[in-house]
């Protein structure tokens, strides 16, 4: 599944590489969100294979709402939201049906990932730098769960949404939260983790994540909005944490360091920018309690 809306050639680099996969058992539903510009779309639709769609949504549905109108799409057992500016590797596809024959029991297969920059260079900024830093340790395909996954991932976030595979049953399951635009992967995987779901990590690289300035969660940062998002969901977290039992978890989620710390890299730009209401929403979130 490909919610889109962004980019033309970055959409053309995403499908083209669903195209080149070695594995040909997939389906690639291309989900536009009314991009004003109509003719990435006309050029999906000309691609004359019958594993691809592409639809159009009757009106613009926002970043979750369209996340949910492609978990509504899902006709298979397992599923991606792919990002319209990533990239699979031609072994993707192969490389997760493997894990997934492995590990069918797993809710989600998290597979090796590189960074990208805008004009798709391999590169390595500071966000990805500390998700290599917080990602656990070891080596092959390993299943993660419970308390101690919870409580990592609390600590600093270091999945990469676009490249999970999850199994569909999960997905209409819990869905994505309406009112959260930045954190609603984090989200709906903690629900997946605290109703007893796994996670399968694997080191083989067979994706490639973009981060550029135009992402959604770029886009929020200096201005402050992200971080309200998170700051929800961490204090609902801590709660329901606590009350399952799992001290660790709710810990990390009352403290969410690496979050106060990206806060607190975020403020110079609200500084820049003169946005007051920004470095107070940045401020908050460092200290507060």
């Amino acid at each position: 599944m490909m919610p889109f809306y962004g980019r033309a050639d970055h959409l053309r680099v995403a499908v083209e590489s669903v195209l080149a996969q070695t594995d040909p058992d997939w389906r690639l539903v291309v989900v536009d969100d009314r991009y004003p510009d109509e003719a990435p779309g006309e050029w999906v639709r000309a691609i004359e294979d019958p594993r691809v769609e592409y639809r159009r949504n009757a009106r613009n549905l926002g970043v979750t709402g369209n996340f949910r109108e492609c978990v509504r799409l899902v006709e298979h057992e397992r599923a991606v939201i792919l990002g319209s500016d990533d990239r699979m590797h031609p072994g993707y596809v192969a490389r997760v049906a493997e894990l997934a024959e492995r590990f069918p029991d797993a809710a989600i297969l998290q597979p090796g990932v590189d960074v990208i920059d805008a004009e798709g260079a391999e590169h390595t900024p500071m966000a990805d730098r500390i998700k290599a830093l917080l990602r656990p340790r070891g080596s092959g395909p390993r299943v993660l769960g419970g308390e101690d996954l919870a409580a990592s991932l609390l600590r600093g976030n270091w999945l990469y949404f676009p490249a999970l595979v999850w199994r569909a049953d999960e997905l209409r399951r819990f869905d994505f939260r309406e009112e959260f635009e930045v954190v609603e992967d984090l989200a709906l995987i903690l629900e997946i983790l605290l109703a007893g779901g796994d996670l399968v990590l694997d080191d083989e690289v067979v994706f490639s994540y973009r981060r550029h300035r135009a992402s959604v969660s770029a886009l929020r940062g200096p201005d402050g909005a992200k971080f309200l998002e998170e700051r929800a969901l961490f204090h609902e977290m801590a709660d329901r944490m606590r009350a399952r039992g799992w001290r660790r978890a709710a810990r990390a989620a009352r403290l969410h360091l690496t979050s106060r710390l990206n806060a607190a890299s975020e403020l110079p730009s609200a500084l820049r920018a003169r946005d007051s209401a920004g470095v107070r929403t940045l401020l908050h979130h460092v200290v507060a309690r």
